[in-house]
């Protein structure tokens, strides 16, 4: 087990910021284990050891930078939270970078332990929204339901159809989970 800031903390750090900057200096197919690690200061060995090969660092980094860094936005009301956080949410995985750190998320997780990583990330920010309006005395769905009718359509629409993602598409959806749980 990994001591929390000790050597394996500060190792993964330094490998994570190593593929992020190479990333956009030469790009995300120029990276390779070596010019990462020597990026990193580490031998290419210790990356191979930890990760395995290129595709699961670069998935390893991609679940790291889709962890939301701060809890949703409070408006104070359920339907108000809830759309403001489906519309950044639908922006940042339709974008470039959030396609991308999709594709490597699920491409190098053989098991689905990063996929399901991802899906509580978004788990997490829904039961805090969902928290809130409870704590305000307001009713909603529950938090698989939010999932599975407003995230799980984004994530496709992200997925495979890749364009007319907006907010309204975001509102439509939250609407529709709202109205059906009223």
């Amino acid at each position: 087990m990994a001591r929390p800031g000790g050597r394996s903390a500060r190792v993964q750090e330094a490998v994570h910021t190593a593929v992020r900057e190479l990333a956009e200096e030469v790009g995300r197919d120029a990276l390779t284990v070596p010019l990462i690690a020597a990026r990193a200061e580490v031998t290419p060995s210790t990356v191979y050891r930890r990760w395995g090969d290129l595709q699961a660092l670069l998935s390893d980094v991609a679940v790291e930078r889709l962890r939301p860094e701060t809890p949703p936005q409070d408006l104070g009301d359920l339907r108000a939270d809830l759309q403001a956080w489906a519309e950044q949410f639908l922006d940042e995985m339709a974008s470039p970078a959030g396609r991308a750190y999709i594709r490597d998320a699920l491409l190098g997780d053989p098991d689905g332990s990063n996929a399901g990583q991802c899906s509580a990330y978004a788990a997490e920010q829904i039961d805090v929204i969902l928290a809130r309006a409870a704590d305000r005395g307001e009713t909603g769905p529950g938090v698989e339901t939010v999932l599975d009718h407003v995230v799980a359509p984004m994530m496709y629409r992200i997925l495979f159809r890749p364009s007319g993602h907006d907010a309204a598409y975001a509102r439509l959806l939250v609407t529709g989970v709202l109205d059906a749980s009223a």
